[in-house]
């Protein structure tokens, strides 16, 4: 998931740290450490030179019993450039290029035919699963290829739900807002349901996320 540049220079300790925090948005330390496998000071520790460096949010979790708050350590901004972002100052600038060349709309149109060409493609690896969750299911594990920290989520009695941490076109999106909704109409064709896009904020200084429900 991170860019191959840090998988060599960031220590492994650190790297484990970083993708475990971006795949789950945040964890309690008693959580990252039973999901890394490392004692629960050794994962303080490590995160605690993360939040030095600036990569990690620390926080207290409110008291829900008698003890001491949980700490609880998410992703901060500037963590996001250690993931793929589709080199997003030559892709704003190509698009702004076109808009120049053949007008206004011309950069929403490039937009519009590389979803319906992406939703081609994953239709094309989910044909054969029936189901909307499976389908969801599978479509986050290739969005991952892609380079989105994504995953499926569903309780008991729910349809279902892809949460994304990261997306390396969020620039276009803030650029051209109309891109994340040709994003989720290619999604609802995929999925061949209804789906119901959120941004849940991420805090002040935390990542955004991206939250499609399926209906």
């Amino acid at each position: 998931m991170l860019l191959p540049v840090f998988q060599d220079l960031i220590k492994p300790q650190w790297r484990e740290i970083i993708v475990t925090l971006k795949a789950a948005g945040g964890m309690p330390v008693s959580e990252l450490a039973r999901q890394t496998g490392a004692s629960y000071m050794t994962a303080k520790f490590r995160c605690d030179e993360l939040a030095n460096a600036g990569y990690v949010i620390r926080t207290r979790l409110p008291r829900t019993a008698v003890g001491r708050p949980e700490i609880f350590y998410s992703l901060a901004a500037k963590a996001d450039a250690l993931f793929p972002d589709a080199g997003m100052d030559f892709t704003l600038a190509l698009l702004d290029e076109l808009r120049l060349m053949h007008g206004e709309s011309a950069p929403e149109r490039l937009l519009f035919q590389h979803f319906a060409k992406l939703g081609e493609r994953f239709e094309k690896q989910l044909c054969k699963l029936e189901n909307p969750a499976d389908k969801a299911q599978k479509l986050a594990a290739l969005r991952v290829k892609d380079g989105c920290a994504s995953r499926f989520e569903q309780e008991p009695g729910t349809p279902g739900r892809i949460v994304e941490l990261h997306n390396p076109l969020q620039r276009v999106f803030e650029q051209y807002p109309r891109a994340a909704t040709m994003e989720l109409r290619m999604i609802e064709q995929v999925l061949g349901t209804r789906i119901l896009r959120s941004e849940p904020p991420g805090g002040p200084q935390g990542m955004p996320r991206v939250v499609f429900e399926l209906q």
